[in-house]
């Protein structure tokens, strides 16, 4: 017994289908020990009938044509000529170890390691955004709250001295002795005082 799973199958460009649903995807079952024996066609809807242009000898060169698949890309393909019509297609696809190495990649690459390597991308962000992110809310905060102390103070009526402040002492410019200007006599010009050069008019010395 042998059965090909056709996924698509042409003679001479021209496509062989189920005579009643015209699916293009089949089995071809052939059996016995005489190559010229037709083959009986069963598609996917459970119709079956004997496919006359195509016998068990037939079959067998198919299964010697096609290409095989070694990755999960590739499709097995044949192509053989039978009286001078070139029939040609492509098998359904067995499963090789290339399409379970893909599968087993695909669902860990998609379910386990993608969203692992994700999560762990979010807590890198998070570890650098939090400190800034905190900075900026404890700056705003200072800002708030001393505008809020601000505005408490001026409707409290401002800031009341405090009795034990004391003043921190000042040293009078040497130059001017702390009087910020000197006196001049001069009948060109109505100023007749000038400012310190060397305290700036400020009286006072570090």
């Amino acid at each position: 017994m042998l059965t090909l799973k056709i996924q698509q199958m042409t003679i001479d460009g021209h496509p062989i289908l189920c005579p009643e649903c015209a699916s293009e995807a089949f089995t071809l079952d052939g059996a016995g020990w005489i190559d010229a024996l037709p083959v009986r066609g069963n598609c996917w809807q459970s119709h079956s009938w004997e496919e006359p242009l195509i016998t068990l000898g037939t079959l067998k060169r198919i299964n010697e044509a096609s290409t095989g698949r070694e990755r999960a890309e590739d499709d097995d393909t044949f192509e053989i000529v039978i009286g001078g019509a070139v029939l040609a297609g492509t098998l359904h696809p067995d499963v090789t170890l290339d399409d379970l190495k893909e599968a087993w990649k695909r669902v860990y690459w998609g379910r386990l390691l993608k969203p692992a390597i994700r999560k762990q991308k979010n807590k890198a962000k998070r570890a650098v955004t939090r400190p800034i992110k905190r900075a900026a809310r404890n700056s705003v905060a200072a800002a708030k709250a001393g505008a809020l102390e601000a505005a408490w103070t001026a409707q409290a009526g401002g800031y009341e001295t405090d009795p034990d402040y004391t003043p921190e002492p000042i040293n009078p410019c040497p130059a001017c002795e702390g009087k910020r200007s000197f006196a001049i006599e001069t009948r060109l010009h109505d100023t007749t005082k000038v400012p310190c050069l060397v305290c700036s008019g400020t009286g006072e010395i570090d």
